[in-house]
């Protein structure tokens, strides 16, 4: 029987992949859309027009589902209340529309590591009181939650620009030389949703996700793997405290002129100085069988981000 999927963040960067994937294997997507511009033109694919905001459009949402994915999430904000009305008040109602529909039988919040340091940043807290409360209240739908690390691929628009200027030579380095970074190729990650469908696992326990590259990578490695794609020198360039907060201040002052939000604050400092984003597939993989396949020198060596 082909199951349908309800799935949020479509639009997005992540979400995009997430409908591609799911497409390809023959499941039927319903996707929520604010935009109005938005038609189906693949098939399988609906388009459901509404918000996290509004309830009447997540209940057509989930109308029919076997599964909820929760893609859509918050990553940009002036302040914690930006945060918590998106990733915490939109997954509760998103839960909710789940809970009270005739169909809908599981759950996958996309999260984030940062959810393992609430401390560091606005966006952190939000995600681990959303974890923290969807796994008190949900009850008929069982739940499920991943935490990826840093997501890139084709259409990111954050690390692209990092791994160009590193291609081209140059490495900007925020916090110390100890930090160890992790990443996830959207690809992999797309597949470990779609594992995580087929798999049917019950466990509201956070899986984390990496491109399994063991202690993660620390910026003298990224320096070591563009030196090696390039065959030149590449040039890691360090910077200060002191300058992120000016960046941060700017950016802030910016967004109110611009009205957009801010995607470096005071908060967002607290997770890039941070010196632990290692991660472990250990559990994913003992639980769904996913394992990933791009690491990121491949990545940067194929033209895959």
């Amino acid at each position: 029987m082909i199951q349908t999927v309800a799935l949020t963040g479509a639009t997005g960067f992540i979400g995009s992949h997430f409908v591609e994937k799911l497409l390809s294997a023959g499941l039927q997507v319903r996707a929520l859309t604010r935009s109005p511009s938005h038609s189906s033109t693949l098939a399988g694919l609906t388009w459901v027009r509404g918000s996290l905001e509004d309830e009447a459009s997540l209940v057509e949402l989930v109308t029919g589902a076997d599964v909820v994915i929760h893609c859509a999430g918050q990553v940009r904000g002036k302040n914690i209340s930006t945060f918590t009305q998106a990733n915490v008040e939109g997954s509760l109602r998103l839960l909710r529309a789940a809970e009270d529909s005739l169909s809908c039988k599981r759950y996958l919040f996309i999260s984030s590591l940062a959810a393992r340091h609430p401390e560091l940043s606005w966006y952190a807290h939000s995600k681990a009181t959303a974890e923290q409360q969807l796994v008190a209240q949900a009850s008929r739908v069982s739940l499920g939650i991943f935490r990826p690390t840093a997501v890139y691929g084709p259409r990111d628009k954050e690390l692209h620009p990092v791994f160009s200027w590193l291609l081209r030579g140059l490495l900007p380095q925020t916090g110390s030389s100890a930090t160890q970074l992790s990443f996830l190729h959207v690809y992999d990650f797309a597949e470990a949703v779609l594992n995580w469908i087929e798999a049917k696992v019950e466990n509201s326990v956070p899986y984390e996700l990496c491109d399994g590259m063991s202690s993660g990578y620390h910026w003298q490695d990224l320096q070591a793997i563009g030196q090696s794609i390039r065959n030149k020198p590449v040039k890691l360039i360090k910077v200060p405290l002191p300058l992120l907060k000016i960046i941060a201040t700017l950016s802030t002052q910016f967004s109110r002129l611009s009205g957009q939000e801010p995607m470096l604050t005071h908060s967002k400092i607290g997770e890039l100085t941070h010196k632990n984003w290692s991660a472990t597939n250990e559990m994913i993989t003992r639980d769904i069988g996913w394992t990933p396949n791009i690491r990121l020198e491949r990545a940067l060596r194929d033209g895959l981000f």
